[in-house]
C-alpha cells in the first residue's frame, strides 16, 4: 500500500468532500484514490468517511486522524524539498589542471542532465590528493598507476617537427648519436606527469640508455615545457590529445610505454561511485584517455 500517497487522497477529499474532486487534486484517477482510502481503513481498522450520494463526510474517526495527517503529509512534503535543495549543492571537485576550459565545461554540462552539480577546482596530483585529504573537495580525480586506474591515458614523446620515424627512442638522445650533437635535446616532463611511476621510469631509462641527467626534467609548468620545445628540439611528454591541442607532433616512447592512470578520490565512497558511474564518458573525454570497450581514443569522438 502506498502510505503517503494514501494519506494524501485522504487530505484531498476531506477538503473537498467529493473523491473525484480529491482525486482530481491528488492527480490519480478517482478509482485509485477510493482504492487508497479503502485500503487505509482495512490497514486502521475504521471508516474515515461516510460515503453517500451527497459526497464523503469525515466519520469521527477520520475527524481525529486529520490533524496527524496533515503533519505526515506536511513533513513528506518538507523532505522531498530538502532533497531537491541538496541535489543542488554543488558537489567539489578537484580535476587535472591539464583539461581544457571546453572540456571541462562539457563535464560540467553533462553532470547536471545526470543529477551532479559540479563545483571543479584545477589542480596539479599532488594538490588534488592534499584537497581531498584536507576536505576542501569532496572528491578529486588522482593520478594512479595504470593497474589501479578507472581511465588510462597513453603517453609518448612530442616535438615541434614532424618526427620522421613512427616511435620515437629515448636512446636516440644521446650525445653522439642525436640529430643535433652540438646541444643536447631533452625531455621535459610536465607537472602531471611528476607522480613516481611516470616520472621514475622515465629516469630508469634516461639512465639506462646514457642520457645525461638534466636531458630528462621535470617542468615547473605545462607552459614553460611547451616553450622550451617550440623554440628547439626537445621533446614533451604529453598525450596524444595535449600534442593535438599544442600544435605538436606526437610519437609512442620505442623503449617502454608509459600511461597515466586516474581514478576517483573520495571522503565519501557514495560520491566516487556517482561520479564514475554517471560521469565515464566526460571525464574521459576530458583526460583523453581511450574508451576501453572499443579501444579508440573518447576525445576524437563527437
Amino acid at each position: 500500500m502506498d502510505v503517503l500517497g494514501a494519506w494524501r487522497a485522504f487530505l484531498n477529499v476531506s477538503e473537498r468532500g467529493s473523491f473525484t474532486e480529491g482525486a482530481a487534486a491528488t492527480r490519480v484517477p478517482q478509482s485509485v484514490a477510493s482504492r487508497r482510502i479503502a485500503a487505509l481503513e482495512r490497514h486502521l481498522g475504521e471508516r474515515l468517511f461516510d460515503r453517500s450520494s451527497r459526497g464523503a463526510m469525515l466519520t469521527q474517526f477520520g475527524r481525529d486522524m486529520l490533524p496527524s495527517a496533515k503533519r505526515l503529509v506536511r513533513l513528506a512534503d518538507d523532505m522531498e524539498h530538502e532533497a531537491e535543495r541538496a541535489k543542488l549543492n554543488p558537489l567539489r571537485l578537484a580535476v587535472p589542471d591539464i583539461c581544457t576550459v571546453h572540456d571541462l565545461a562539457r563535464l560540467d554540462a553533462e553532470a547536471r542532465r545526470n543529477g551532479i552539480y559540479l563545483d571543479l577546482h584545477a589542480a596539479a596530483p599532488a594538490g588534488r590528493t592534499e584537497l581531498v585529504r584536507s576536505r576542501e573537495v569532496r572528491a578529486a580525480l588522482a593520478a594512479v598507476p595504470p593497474t589501479d586506474a578507472v581511465w588510462s591515458v597513453e603517453l609518448g614523446l612530442a616535438g615541434a617537427t614532424d618526427l620522421p620515424a613512427e616511435t620515437v627512442f629515448v636512446e636516440f638522445l644521446r650525445v653522439g648519436r642525436a640529430a643535433q650533437s652540438s646541444r643536447r635535446s631533452r625531455i621535459w616532463i610536465q607537472p602531471e606527469d611528476d607522480v613516481p611511476h611516470i616520472r621514475d621510469r622515465m629516469f630508469r631509462i634516461r639512465d639506462a640508455v646514457g642520457l645525461q641527467p638534466a636531458q630528462v626534467t621535470v617542468s615547473a609548468t605545462l607552459t614553460a615545457a611547451t616553450a622550451e620545445v617550440l623554440g628547439s628540439a626537445d621533446l614533451l611528454l604529453c598525450s596524444p590529445k595535449q600534442a593535438e591541442e599544442l600544435g605538436l607532433h606526437w610519437r609512442p616512447v620505442g623503449e617502454i610505454h608509459l600511461v597515466r592512470g586516474f581514478d576517483v578520490s573520495a571522503a565519501v565512497g557514495d560520491d566516487a561511485e556517482r561520479i564514475r558511474t554517471r560521469l565515464w564518458q566526460a571525464i574521459a573525454r576530458c583526460l583523453g584517455a581511450r574508451d576501453q570497450e572499443e579501444g579508440t581514443p573518447s576525445w576524437s569522438r563527437a
